[in-house]
């Protein structure tokens, strides 16, 4: 009887170590998991199954897996004058007349996000949450969580977010790269502040590049704010599935109910839907998520190259054959790719492996990988093919295409401004052929004086066309105190032209 009872108090002891040390591991894990381990273990611990069976255009399995975990997202923002609905000549009146304003009312908005963890991670849109000073999360289930803002990203129009909760429902993540054109697809999310509302259509085409980041809301394409330089990246999954307000941030999925994107805008002249939505690829969200969890910011890796997108017209005015690919403009020096020989004029056809069609084709897997990276490029140099590892460097090592960092600082020490180079997206929306945007202004010097604006397009100055900061460098040295004019582009779209003394 001694020895049995020896045994199991043994056994006991064993077994409150064992699990100890299992729930100490555990913890540890769940603080260092990225968001696709994090998935693993949900999914090992909650098997799905689910059959598609699109061929009876039945989507019930995927939409009950999916909507518990798509929740709506209400934000609050500061206060504006009025609330928009008075008699204008009322308010006239009081401002004249000493009457009394209205208090400054409280911005409301709404929309959707996606439980990508059990633990409380929410993936949404940037422009969902971008400057809200209270976020409230409520889920299908009516229970409703404040949630914190983790990391935000203006150039893929993504936001990482997280409540205080454990066992929450979770969509899988599913491969982007696998999605095929004619694939049936549903959207899911809280348009006008429904319920969640499923609606199905197909994929109509992938890697889109619409120019919609860091456009104002008088662009037809319908989103709120973003950032004003051509650091943007956009490769959209088309979609006919019906998106309205209120949809962005949630999901698209497969049939199978596997997360393939984040719902983000709509192309509509009304601001509803007109038969076209557009999804961020959640193999690009991936990585910008992970990095948000790991660093709170997005580290991003650059090859060093501009480069303008070939089609039959542009092939003839450069006098190359090859109409599909990227012609390279400039290398920047001490770039990756000036390290692995690309040289001014070639023609990037392919990256890993996949061919090159359009400029996301190429900037969506860069955005996938982080400075140390490696990339592999194929590219023509004088017809013959070739292909190298480019090892990708971050911002700070890399340069401006077409600068140097004499010029660069010298030029944001005059002007109190810096400059990026136009996408070939942007020359094509705005119909320019040069131009350089102001991505920086510094509170007190020349830019900000005469209110130019950070997103401003410079096209010329004294009437010549100016591509890269050495041009406005150029041009502001040749000046000694005489007038200078400057023509460009607002942050709307409407034609500007500035004119001031510069002192050298």
């Amino acid at each position: 009887m001694k020895k049995i009872a020896i045994t199991l108090l043994t056994a006991f002891v064993g077994g409150a170590v064992a699990v100890g040390a299992y729930k100490l591991v555990e913890n540890k894990y769940a603080d260092t998991a990225s968001l696709e381990e994090k998935q693993k273990v949900y999914f090992t611990n909650n098997p799905q199954s689910i059959t598609s069976s699109t061929g009876q255009l039945d989507f019930t399995q995927a939409a009950a897996a999916v909507t518990p975990a798509v929740v709506h997202i209400k934000t609050t923002y500061k206060g504006q004058q009025g609330n928009g609905a008075g008699d204008p000549f009322d308010d006239m009146f009081n401002d004249f007349f000493g009457g009394r304003r209205r208090q400054a009312t409280p911005v409301m908005a709404s929309g959707s996000g996606v439980i990508i963890s059990d633990d409380g991670y929410i993936v949404t849109n940037n422009h969902v949450v971008e400057d809200a000073t209270d976020i409230s999360v409520v889920l299908t289930d009516k229970r409703t969580f404040k949630a914190k803002v983790i990391g935000r990203d203006p150039n893929t129009d993504l936001a990482l977010i997280k409540v205080s909760a454990t066992k929450l429902p979770v969509v899988k993540f599913g491969n982007s790269d696998n999605v095929r054109v004619g694939e049936w697809v549903l959207a899911v999310g809280y348009p006008f502040t429904l319920n969640t509302t499923v609606t199905a259509g197909i994929i109509s085409a992938k890697g889109r590049q619409i120019g919609i980041l860091g456009q104002s809301e008088s662009n037809p394409y319908q989103r709120r704010s973003g950032p004003q330089v051509n650091t943007a990246i956009e490769s959209f999954i088309q979609t006919d599935a019906a998106i309205n307000r209120g949809n962005s941030g949630g999901a698209l999925v497969n049939t199978n109910g596997e997360l393939i994107g984040i719902n983000a805008a709509i192309a509509s002249q009304s601001g509803n839907y007109e038969g076209y939505g557009f999804a961020i690829p959640i193999n690009l969200a991936k990585k910008v998520l992970d990095d948000f969890m790991k660093y709170g910011t997005v580290k991003r890796g650059y090859i060093g190259v501009s480069f303008s997108e070939l089609d039959a017209d542009r092939a003839k005015q450069l006098g190359v054959t090859e109409i599909n690919g990227l012609y390279v403009n400039q290398i920047v020096p001490g770039s990756g790719a000036e390290a692995a020989g690309l040289k001014k004029g070639d023609i990037i056809t392919k990256v890993d492996g996949n061919k090159i069609y359009a400029s996301s084709d190429l900037q969506e897997r860069v955005a996938r990988l982080r400075p140390g990276d490696k990339i592999n490029i194929t590219y023509l140099h004088d017809g013959k093919e070739r292909t190298v590892n480019i090892t990708l460097k971050s911002e700070s090592e890399s340069q401006l295409a077409g600068t140097s960092g004499r010029s660069s600082e010298e030029v944001y020490n005059k002007l109190g401004a810096s400059f990026a180079p136009l996408s070939s997206a942007q020359k094509q929306r705005y119909h320019i052929n040069a131009g350089v945007v102001v991505s920086e202004v510094r509170p007190g010097g020349f830019f900000d004086q005469i209110e130019i604006p950070r997103g401003t397009i410079i096209t010329s100055i004294n009437g010549k066309p100016v591509n890269k900061v050495d041009d406005i460098d150029a041009a502001i040295s040749d000046m000694r105190g005489d007038m200078m004019r400057v023509n460009g582009i607002a942050p709307d779209g409407s034609k500007v032209a500035y004119n001031f003394q510069i002192d050298n």
